[in-house]
């Protein structure tokens, strides 16, 4: 399971959403000693504010390694921001944390 680093942090009405998500993203395309690394993803992301769905990205192997990403949304101070995610594995994680 990959671990999660959420900030959202609210200013004028607006919360700035960053999420890094340390995970190997691994494509199942690489060698390593002559044997192929088998595919270990991340396929979607879910970001939700107060409970409403935000975002919904779809995303597969052609993300890096540790995967950050940037988002804005209308929000103040104290309204919950979580993340979740899926894996080609079939594993999951989540973070939920207050805006700053």
């Amino acid at each position: 399971m990959a671990s999660i680093k959420l900030k959202p942090k609210a200013k004028k009405g607006v919360i700035s959403i960053k999420c890094l998500i340390k995970h190997p993203m691994e494509t199942g395309l690489r060698k390593k000693k002559g044997k192929i690394v088998p595919a270990n993803y991340i396929e979607n992301i879910v970001i939700l504010h107060n409970g409403n769905k935000i975002v919904d990205a779809d995303i597969g192997i052609s993300i890096s390694k540790n995967p950050y990403f940037k988002f804005k949304v209308p929000g103040k101070k104290g309204d919950i921001i979580e993340l979740k995610y899926n894996s080609n594995k079939g594993e999951t994680g989540s973070a939920t944390v207050k805006s700053k």
